[in-house]
């Protein structure tokens, strides 16, 4: 069960930039094919308020980090089939603080997922902005991080810095995937930088989520877009987004795997049918 659990870090130093819709919403697509765990490690609670799931009294960040109470102790159900959520807690604001605290503390974060991944076929990690040791600790456990960034300068100068801490650290098994968010194409500034980084960054994802209100509405509405809002253009948007990173990811174990799972996911999202179909053959992949 542990090597088909793949760890999904969502992440960006840049506030702001649609972390938590990215992680709710890929969260939920996941689901649709293995028990899913989306853990809101931002003190923020974006997630955890979307998903509605209240903070554990008992789930501070000092008691979590001291293993005084197991990660399983803490999981809440969703209400949507397949999705549970571990929700944040104010005192997340001070997790690096607690991992400082500890022996070996970029591997602490690792250590403890490990019930968890007794439990679930797919990890999320909603992570805060900033640059932290519980960042650090954070892309040291994941073998994804899916980089939402905003087309301007100071975001393409954070990935080139996300980019040369990974490969500083020597983690060539982390797989990284920024994609453009929040994008206006109306705008030659989004234009020129859009292409800027597409031709710095190869591993540039393809799709592009749209400045779009009915993603704005998502955090009125409660719920994430493709259950909420199945058949709009943003829940198709982030159906196709999940459909890359699954066929992205999946290539670095197989170019002719990886051709059959791009090619299934671009097929069924044509028609824009609801996520349980479009992922089934991408997710089956990736977490084998």
């Amino acid at each position: 069960m542990l090597a088909r659990v793949k760890i999904f870090a969502v992440t960006n130093i840049k506030g702001g930039v649609g972390k938590t819709t990215t992680a709710v919403n890929l969260a939920y697509l996941c689901a649709a094919q293995c028990a899913t765990l989306l853990w809101d490690l931002d003190s923020q609670g974006g997630a955890s308020y979307v998903l509605r799931a209240d903070a554990h009294e008992r789930g501070s960040a000092r008691r979590i980090v001291a293993g005084k109470i197991e990660l399983p102790e803490l999981i809440l159900a969703s209400g949507y089939a397949g999705l549970d959520v571990l929700p944040a807690d104010f005192s997340y604001r001070n997790f690096a603080v607690r991992l400082a605290e500890r022996r070996n503390p970029t591997e602490r974060l690792l250590k403890m997922s490990r019930p968890l991944r007794e439990i679930y076929g797919a990890l999320f990690l909603d992570c805060p902005a900033g640059i932290s040791l519980l960042s650090e600790s954070v892309l040291r456990a994941a073998d994804v991080a899916i980089v939402p960034l905003l087309p301007t300068p100071l975001s393409l100068r954070m990935l080139r810095q996300l980019a040369d801490f990974i490969a500083g650290e020597g983690w060539d098994d982390l797989t990284l995937l920024p994609f453009f968010s929040m994008v206006d194409r109306r705008r030659s500034l989004h234009l020129e930088l859009i292409a800027q980084a597409r031709a710095e960054f190869p591993a540039m994802l393809a799709t592009e989520v749209p400045y779009n209100s009915e993603i704005e509405r998502m955090s009125v509405r409660r719920a994430p877009l493709p259950a909420c809002a199945p058949r709009s253009e943003a829940a198709r948007i982030y159906r196709e987004l999940w459909a890359e990173i699954c066929a992205r990811t999946h290539a670095r174990h197989g170019p002719a795997a990886a051709a059959r799972t791009a090619s299934a996911a671009a097929a069924q999202g044509l028609h824009g049918e609801p996520a349980v179909h479009l992922t089934e053959t991408v997710t089956q992949s990736i977490l084998r």
